[in-house]
């Protein structure tokens, strides 16, 4: 360079290095990131492997990332749980749109249920697990809880029917999940459920009612 040529990066501050393992999130995307790691973990390994130190290691962040969206690991537990009741609650609506008549209904009710729990076990039990011991702290996370009864009576055209078949199902699914019964998945896998749940069901709701 010519001595007398002024230098133009002279007094400009080096351009900060991004952590060598980190992605460049497009903005919004890094919560995305973040939970897409946390799923992962939680169906991959278990609870008990998904801390936001491991969320970022997967997710390939700094460690310090995950506190820009999630102040503690049981805000990003709290936030699976409700992507979770949101998921299930989802499934539970489409069978609104079957024609069938009440004993049907219950019965599809209960495959989309099992169907939910065999393809997402871990999620299920933290939602419905003692992991989550501060749950009268977050609003949002009871109102997604509640929703599914209401959809399950909504479906039904009846909240007290509602109750009783999401108790039952619930309760079936969570024997299951814990192998307290076996409907066959110890041998075959979870992927029996759905078929099983709506059997067991058609037999409990199978008397006419007034």
């Amino acid at each position: 360079m010519n001595p007398e040529t002024p230098d133009r990066n002279a007094g400009l501050k080096p351009r900060p290095q991004r952590a060598p393992n980190e992605r460049a999130y497009h903005h919004g995307d890094l919560r995305n990131g973040l939970l897409d790691a946390a799923r992962a973990i939680l169906e991959e390994q278990s609870l008990g492997a998904l801390t936001l130190r491991a969320v970022a290691r997967r997710a390939g962040v700094s460690h310090a990332a995950p506190y820009r969206h999630f102040p503690n690991h049981e805000a990003l537990l709290v936030e699976l749980s409700i992507e979770g009741f949101g998921e299930l609650r989802q499934s539970i609506g489409e069978v609104s749109k079957s024609s069938g008549d009440e004993s049907e209904r219950i019965a599809d009710i209960g495959a989309a249920y099992m169907r939910f729990v065999a393809k997402r076990p871990a999620v299920a039990r933290l939602m419905f697990g003692s992991q989550l011991p501060h749950r009268d702290k977050f609003p949002a996370l009871a109102t997604a809880a509640d929703a599914i009864g209401t959809e399950i009576g909504a479906v039904l055209s009846d909240p007290n029917l509602g109750l009783a078949v999401w108790a039952a199902v619930h309760g079936l699914a969570m024997l299951v999940l814990e192998n307290v019964i076996d409907l066959g998945q110890r041998r075959a896998g979870l992927h029996v459920l759905p078929s099983r749940a709506e059997i067991l069901l058609r037999s409990l709701f199978s008397t006419k009612r007034d």
